[in-house]
């Protein structure tokens, strides 16, 4: 099993983010070796200055935090936020369509993104679980791993409710060990953290990380 740390995508999405702010996250990262930070697009330039110089990879979201984006727009930002030093997308997945059963669109949608991606990023796809049915779930799941995700992922964490133990589980046994899992929005504790990755998830995403481990360290010392 993976040590802790490598579970977290350290998150900053608030709006409001600064520079400052950013750079903090930044050092959090090295201080904590967290597996990636995740930021907005405007923001990768300044993550990957910071870490440039450490195995810490700089996630990215795309479409975020709706998915209502154009196709294009979502490839070009893709291909902005990897020339800029992004090594891991976070691609909000078109749920309306999904509702419609445009399974087709959703698709296409999300192989552009990959396809942008040149093999230069990982995508993980986020489904944003509290708005859909079990059912739709394993449809989007599906449909990531045929458009050639890598991950699929539960929530933007932008919409109050975030990551459930029982849609990980089920994304989990949807696409088996062919996808990863990303549990995300709400994870603010070990014991959530430890439920998801009991569920089947490979990476938690959060803005709590720190915390965490101080938890985490504090329950080791007994």
């Amino acid at each position: 099993m993976k040590k802790l740390e490598k579970y977290f995508d350290h998150t900053i999405l608030k709006p409001q983010a600064t520079f400052k702010d950013i750079k903090k996250v930044c050092d959090e990262a090295k201080l904590y070796q967290f597996h990636s930070v995740c930021v907005n697009g405007c923001h990768v330039k300044s993550a990957y200055e910071e870490l440039k110089e450490t195995d810490i990879l700089i996630s990215c979201v795309i479409g975020f935090p709706l998915g209502a984006n154009e196709t294009e727009i979502k490839a070009a930002e893709a291909q902005l936020a990897i020339k800029k030093g992004a090594k891991e997308l976070d691609m909000v997945m078109n749920i309306g369509a999904l509702k419609d059963k445009r399974y087709s669109y959703v698709e296409e949608d999300i192989k552009a993104v990959v396809a942008a991606s040149k093999g230069k990023s990982i995508v993980k796809v986020i489904l944003e679980t509290c708005l859909l049915t079990p059912e739709e779930i394993v449809q989007a799941c599906n449909l990531a791993q045929k458009a050639g995700a890598h991950f699929v992922k539960t929530s933007t964490g932008f919409l109050g409710e975030g990551a459930r133990a029982e849609h990980v589980k089920l994304m989990k046994d949807t696409v088996g060990d062919s996808l990863g899992v990303k549990a995300s929005g709400g994870i603010r504790d070990l014991k959530t953290v430890q439920e998801m990755i009991a569920a089947g998830a490979d990476r938690i995403g959060t803005s709590a990380s720190v915390a965490i481990m101080k938890e985490f360290e504090e329950l080791l010392k007994g």
